[in-house]
């Protein structure tokens, strides 16, 4: 069988080795524009800086499969890290950014890096957790007074004793030739936390493979002429992958900015000329709320990934002029398994002719019948949850929980199995159980509810389990009630997702009960959570109650929580 993964105009698997393919073939073109400080790096000047980092990793005793945590805000640094380090044989462990105190620590301990790379603003937090963690080598990017992120607030504090401080600037000193590590498709590059449901966060164990597989069929419709705008952390797969590592492969350029700003978006675009996006539910809203101008259309835009697809994704389109939408099912762990090409507007009616870079939309559309990605007419009605059919190089399932395959039409748990090795996780580190119920009887278990439409499309419903979706990430209800119940005078938590009231996302709701004798407020208790996660996580409705529900077996009834708050809020409640 013909690996489709395998075809291009550079067939390479491992994407440090299209970098260094495109640093030959187009050296002098940019590969990342870093908007906030207006740096440009070609491909040359990045394949030698990050040839330099990893020869400078490989001196500090650096080896194929030693795991480097990775705890950074600025997008430009952290790319030049990912690929030095991918370049050694490294294991990338990027850490969330409003990671702090327990969440912090925990994942820290759990990975057990050989080496920390961060930043002067994070030295606070890193301070904070020093107590919980070993000696480690630590190397610190510290901005420059022109960078927009210098502070004189952050400029001084030193790292606790604890940690073994470096400039991050020594890194960038070591020999610029190819590094002599042999890379293969099947070896170790990220480890990616992904929210816990019912235990702590798990690891995700991904191959360079598993980042070609996951930008492979967004890759269909690219040609070097792209332009990839993020915002984007890229702590998260859709940033450091979907989006700049998918540039690499195909010779485009990535334009990276810290965070999404709604106010900034257009002028971002026009700057960059950026040509494919990823759009988040929240991100949604806020576009479509701006005044319509007649400008709307006037933009690069012809390739947008819409995460989920909203019902009003045709309108979205239409009004901006985005030629083609996509949708899919993307996940830390299986990847992009599930893809759907939406023609939005007709031909020569979206992005102007004058300013349209890229394939034709002809071309676009040959290339995705041949790998088998379905086309669907963006005017025609889809369903909520529409994801599209597989490549043909997985099966797709919807099974009971005795793992049988559901009739077209019934909700189960949406399963797969890729025809190729290592094209998903290879394991949850360090949690052997985890995998293996994640994989019981040859199927990988997404965790997500859908159904297979009679259209033959699969649809999503819901997560399974406790997480729930706010501003773009992913909350553990686990996590979240094990920080709440740190409180002194808390007994028990129970966190759960409410609708939000605008898109498709959700608002976090807790259900707490106090120590006997307590007298913290619903306030105090907002306040106080406040040092101990990050702002997305913060409860919006806290509700306290003597007792939480529970079956016979013990287990706790949430739904009866969220049935009790949903009708005090006076929304439409489903189980």
């Amino acid at each position: 069988m013909v690996n489709p993964l395998m075809e291009g105009a550079f067939p390479e698997e491992i994407v440090t080795k299209s970098l260094a393919y495109w640093a030959e073939a187009a050296g002098e073109k940019t590969f990342l524009y870093y908007g906030e400080d207006e740096k440009r790096i070609s491909y040359q000047q990045f394949h030698q800086l990050t040839n330099s980092i990893g020869h400078s990793l490989m001196v500090r005793g650096i080896a194929k499969g030693d795991r480097i945590s990775v705890f950074l805000k600025n997008p430009f640094i952290s790319t030049i890290v990912m690929f030095g380090i991918w370049k050694t044989g490294a294991v990338f462990s990027p850490i969330n950014f409003n990671y702090r105190g327990k969440l912090l620590s925990y994942q820290l301990n759990d990975t057990q890096p050989k080496m920390l790379i961060t930043e002067r603003a994070m030295v606070p937090l890193l301070n904070e957790i020093a107590p919980e963690i070993g000696r480690l080598a630590t190397f610190i990017h510290n901005p420059a007074e022109e960078d927009h992120d210098f502070s004189e607030e952050h400029a001084e504090p030193l790292l606790h004793s604890n940690y073994e401080e470096n400039s991050l600037e020594l890194l960038f000193q070591g020999d610029t030739s190819d590094l002599d590590v042999e890379l293969n498709y099947w070896d170790t590059a990220n480890i990616i936390y992904t929210s816990g449901t019912t235990g702590p966060a798990k690891g995700v164990v991904q191959s360079h493979r598993w980042i070609n597989g996951y930008t492979a069929g967004s890759r269909q419709m690219m040609s070097p002429e792209d332009v990839v705008y993020n915002d984007l952390p890229l702590y998260h797969v859709g940033g450091a992958f979907f989006n700049v590592a998918k540039a690499a492969y195909e010779g485009c350029t990535a334009a990276l900015w810290d965070k999404f700003s709604p106010n900034q978006f257009w002028d971002r675009i026009h700057k960059s000329k950026a040509t494919m996006v990823t759009l988040l539910d929240v991100m949604i809203p806020w576009l479509v709320s701006a005044e319509p101008s007649e400008m709307d259309r006037n933009n690069t835009l012809n390739k947008v990934h819409m995460q989920p697809l909203p019902l009003n994704h045709h309108e979205v389109a239409n009004r901006f002029g985005f030629d083609i939408c996509t949708a899919g099912f993307g996940q830390t762990e299986s990847g992009n398994p599930l893809i759907s090409i939406i023609l939005q507007t007709e031909e020569g009616e979206g992005t102007p002719k004058s300013i349209y870079k890229g394939l034709s939309r002809r071309e676009i559309i040959e290339r995705c019948k041949q790998n088998n990605i379905p086309i669907v007419d963006g005017k025609q009605n889809l369903k909520k949850g529409f994801m599209g059919i597989g490549p043909h190089y997985f099966d797709i399932a919807i099974l009971d929980d005795n793992d049988i395959e559901v009739p077209a039409g019934e909700v189960g748990q949406l399963a797969l199995r890729p025809h190729f090795p290592h094209l998903i996780l290879s394991e949850y580190f360090n949690k052997p159980e985890s995998t293996v119920k994640a994989f019981k009887n040859l199927w990988f278990h997404t965790g997500d509810a859908g159904y297979l439409g009679e259209d033959g499309n699969f649809y999503f419903v819901d997560r399974l389990g406790g997480v729930i979706r706010c501003r773009g990430e992913k909350i553990s209800s686990y996590q979240l009630e094990d920080i709440i119940n740190g409180h002194p005078e808390i007994n028990l938590t129970a966190a759960f997702p409410v609708p939000a009231e605008a898109g498709d996302e959700d608002d976090v709701a807790v259900y707490v009960v106090k120590k006997e004798g307590s007298q913290v407020t619903e306030e105090e208790l907002k306040e106080w959570v406040k040092d101990k996660m990050p702002k997305y996580m913060w409860p919006r409705h806290v509700r306290f109650t003597p007792e939480i529900p529970r079956t016979p077996t013990n287990k706790v009834e949430k739904y009866k929580l969220r049935q009790e708050l949903m009708t005090e809020l006076n929304r439409e409640f489903s189980k």
